[in-house]
């Protein structure tokens, strides 16, 4: 018993020892660290107010004022084990390799982050575009540092890495995407009036872009049938709708000015 209470008071000496020569330092280190999260918070907030103010990406201006906000805090941190005599080089040789260590583990991700920084940052394409990558069609509904998420017609959701976007081909339709199909019709019939009345139905859909105008001409001259070529644009997220009002409003409008569509006609040709 008299050892254990021996021991506590020696234990108790160390601390009071401790306080009594390091209690400047401490207090120093103390403040040091509080007026380092309060220049942090306050530095990160002014970034990301003057960001927010110059309308840059949202998503870009949080993650600017994270890392600033992490950097002076741990710029602080650093300081303030100095100022309690703690030497601080092993710490930073640990720091790196940590870091280093984290790095490699993590590569795919942080791949990710630096291409979505560089999506945010160059803005090939914003959210409500429509983007063609790796195959994949859709409008873009979300885009985060580490992904970027694709909405089909379909209400599917794609979700890409940011980093099989940076450096691939992008092809970026903004809210369209073009529609291309022909329509044959006999030789017999005007290709000029059927061209004015496919025409004059493309006008009349309002999902169909008026910015671009619709393109309406003789494809190629086939064997049974003028083959009449559409190509317009329209809205990504009623493509296929879209198409297929187009086509039967096309039928019924040559059908009404008796323009005829072909049947497919074989020639059999028998030796005698």
């Amino acid at each position: 018993m008299e050892k254990e209470l021996e021991s506590m008071q020696q234990f108790y000496n160390i601390i009071i020892e401790f306080f009594v020569n390091y209690s400047f330092q401490i207090i120093g280190a103390i403040i040091i660290l509080f007026i380092g999260f309060f220049i942090a918070k306050r530095v990160a907030g002014f970034i990301e107010k003057f960001c927010l103010h110059k309308n840059m990406d949202e998503t870009l201006v949080r993650f600017i004022a994270l890392t600033v906000k992490i950097t002076i805090i741990a710029g602080v941190a650093i300081i303030a084990l100095g100022k309690l005599g703690i030497a601080i080089t092993p710490f930073v040789a640990a720091i790196g390799a940590l870091s280093l260590g984290a790095g490699l583990a993590l590569q795919g991700l942080l791949s990710n982050f630096g291409a979505g920084v560089s999506i945010i940052a160059t803005r090939p394409f914003v959210v409500g575009n429509t983007i063609t990558i790796q195959g994949y069609t859709g409008v873009v509904k979300i885009i985060k540092l580490a992904y970027t998420v694709l909405e089909t017609e379909d209400k599917e959701q794609i979700t890409i890495p940011n980093k099989h976007i940076v450096g691939e081909i992008l092809c970026n339709s903004f809210e369209y995407t073009i529609v291309e199909m022909s329509v044959g019709i006999e030789y017999d019939s005007d290709p000029k009036k059927a061209i004015t009345i496919i025409s004059e139905v493309l006008e009349g859909f309002e999902e169909i872009s008026k910015e671009v105008k619709a393109q309406v001409g003789i494809k190629e001259f086939a064997d049974a049938s003028i083959n009449i070529e559409l190509r317009y644009w329209a809205l990504t997220q009623q493509y296929n709708e879209v198409q297929y009002k187009v086509n039967l409003a096309v039928f019924e409008a040559l059908k009404e000015n008796n323009i005829t569509i072909p049947f497919p006609t074989i020639n059999i040709v028998r030796d005698s």
